[in-house]
């Protein structure tokens, strides 16, 4: 970072900052805990010598924030995949409900904005399409922040929500289901060989609230991988080389990780298909009536503060899967 031409290249550069502030954020907090263990050792000691009950009373509380500390170390030493430190392509998606479901998948996408905020995870629009009566039908961001696909990653899945429909009349509890998908932005790291004859590419005009003004011309971009039949869009931009060159790197990803999916069983759990969005294969329940509790079915995490969780507070579902995750990694390399 010292060298003169350090900044000649931005893209790089902003990579390399923002990998060495990935590392910092690891290795400060376990300096500052060794700092901690260091001095409460000798303020024990020194307490113990002289029968300083107040002190020793201290030194509990101080163990307990000590322990804190260590948790948190804990769970950031398993975010340490190749890709956990990257920017991501984050998408949600409605499934069977109908309306009810575009306005579940509105409702999580409010839930996760919050979570990014309250994290300094930065996020842009990049596709977006509306239900017909309310809510969303799909949405795709690009979210960059501090392991932004590691922690996210843990999302992938769908999510089930039970509650008395603000849609039906007669005031009936609904079932809806949305569906989580996070793919890491590899960037221009990964050289991926795309025949062209191998793509369909369809402009359109910007669709959803203030599409109008994103442009007036068919600048949006859809482009389908026809051996694969992945499909990928963007309509971000005005520029439709722009929302080109987004959508080209979101499918360049896709298919890094379709082949990545063939060489490793846990990636392949993770990023295939998730099976229909509805009942029986959801990662999460969220239910508000008849009584209020959201459980992860993975790791049987739960918690009665529903609105919390909604409002963003979903840092405790995040842990307990990557402590999930963690132990099942290493039952697998024991076996």
């Amino acid at each position: 970072m010292a060298q003169p031409n350090f900044w000649d290249t931005p893209g790089a550069a902003k990579g390399v900052v923002s990998k060495l502030s990935a590392v910092k954020s690891m290795i400060t907090p376990v300096q500052e805990a060794e700092k901690s263990i260091r001095d409460t050792g000798e303020l024990l000691e020194m307490a113990a010598a002289e029968d300083d009950v107040e002190t020793l009373e201290l030194i509990q509380t101080d163990l307990k924030q000590l322990a804190k500390q260590c948790d948190t170390i804990e769970v950031a030493g398993m975010l340490s995949g190749p890709d956990d430190m990257r920017p991501c392509f984050f998408s949600i998606h409605a499934g069977a409900g109908g309306t009810e479901s575009c306005d579940w998948a509105n409702m999580l996408l409010r839930m996760y904005t919050r979570y990014f905020e309250d994290n300094k995870f930065s996020y842009k629009e990049m596709d977006l399409t509306p239900g017909e009566e309310a809510g969303v039908r799909s949405i795709t961001l690009r979210v960059e922040g501090l392991f932004a696909f590691g922690k996210l990653s843990c999302e992938t899945g769908v999510h089930r929500l039970v509650r008395i429909s603000p849609f039906d009349s007669q005031g009936r509890r609904h079932t809806s289901f949305a569906a989580v998908d996070v793919m890491p932005d590899f960037g221009d790291d990964i050289d991926v060989e795309i025949d062209e004859k191998d793509l369909r590419m369809d402009f359109y005009r910007a669709s959803g609230a203030g599409g109008q003004h994103v442009n007036k011309t068919s600048s949006a971009v859809r482009i389908t991988h026809l051996p694969t039949n992945i499909v990928v869009q963007c309509q971000n931009d005005r520029s439709q080389h722009k929302n080109k060159a987004e959508a080209m790197r979101m499918l360049k990803g896709r298919l890094y990780m379709l082949e990545q999916q063939k060489r490793d069983a846990e990636l392949a759990k993770l990023y295939s298909n998730k099976g229909e969005i509805a009942w029986g294969n959801q990662i999460r329940s969220y239910v508000l009536q008849p009584y209020q509790m959201i459980k992860d079915h993975r790791t049987d995490h739960q918690m009665g503060n529903v609105q919390s969780v909604l409002d963003g507070d979903i840092e405790a579902f995040i842990e307990s899967y990557l402590r999930y995750r963690a132990g099942k990694n290493n039952k697998v390399k024991a076996e």
